[in-house]
């Protein structure tokens, strides 16, 4: 039986309490998604569940970079090949930083939402510096990471061309090197390529259908005037 508002809320708190912040998230998330519009105590509680999740992240992240770097000083070659692997997971958990800062963006006012979108823009640019050197165009991680990034330019900085250019360098990368992708990649790459393809569409039919659209001055010269 689906939890009221009023459960959900509670539920999130007592995540709090229990520093599962994980399920505080996903209470937090479920409240967020109804119609009515969010209270100063929702806010922050949604707030606070996302800053402890992305501080877990950045934490993880760092002890995997530190512990690689102690090994290849060691030249522990295999450990090494061990740990670049592993730290595709944390690669994907820096896409998710920027994810649930844009998520802070999209339920902020004023200061607050231009500071969780600076700080999303930030965790997406460092993630795709990284997702690009280390790995392949068809990588699903790496085809999410532009489909996100390039939903937070369209729907945060409202930036369309941005939105589409991404979109649409990440599909035709991924496009050159189809034929590299591997079996286990296959089914998840070619959905998230369908996912930018789909959303390119969408974008550049709104953009022109701006761009048709008379401007107030174009409407009142053609406008019929009395004589």
């Amino acid at each position: 039986m689906p939890e009221s508002r009023e459960d959900s809320v509670y539920l999130a708190k007592l995540a709090e309490q229990a520093e599962r912040y994980e399920e505080m998230v996903e209470n937090m998330k479920r409240v967020a998604s109804t119609d009515e519009e969010l209270t100063v105590e929702e806010r922050n509680l949604l707030s606070v569940a996302y800053k402890n999740v992305i501080g877990a992240r950045r934490a993880s992240w760092r002890i995997v970079s530190s512990i690689e770097q102690k090994e290849e000083s060691k030249g522990n070659e295999a450990q090494v090949s061990m740990i670049k692997s592993y730290r595709e997971t944390t690669e994907a958990e820096s896409r998710r930083i920027g994810d649930y800062h844009r998520y802070l963006a999209e339920f902020a006012t004023g200061d607050k939402r231009k500071e969780s979108a600076d700080k999303s823009l930030e965790a997406y640019k460092a993630a795709s510096d990284v997702a690009v050197t280390e790995l392949p165009p068809t990588h699903p991680i790496r085809l999410g990471l532009a489909l996100n990034f390039s939903v937070f330019y369209y729907e945060i900085l409202n930036s369309p061309d941005r939105a589409c250019h991404l979109a649409k360098q990440a599909f035709d990368d991924a496009i050159a090197e189809l034929d590299t992708l591997s079996e286990e990649s296959y089914k998840d790459s070619t959905l998230i390529m369908q996912l930018l393809r789909d959303n390119l569409t969408l974008w550049t039919s709104d953009m022109q259908d701006s761009a048709d659209k008379p401007t107030d001055k174009e409407e009142a010269a053609d406008a019929p005037t009395d004589d």
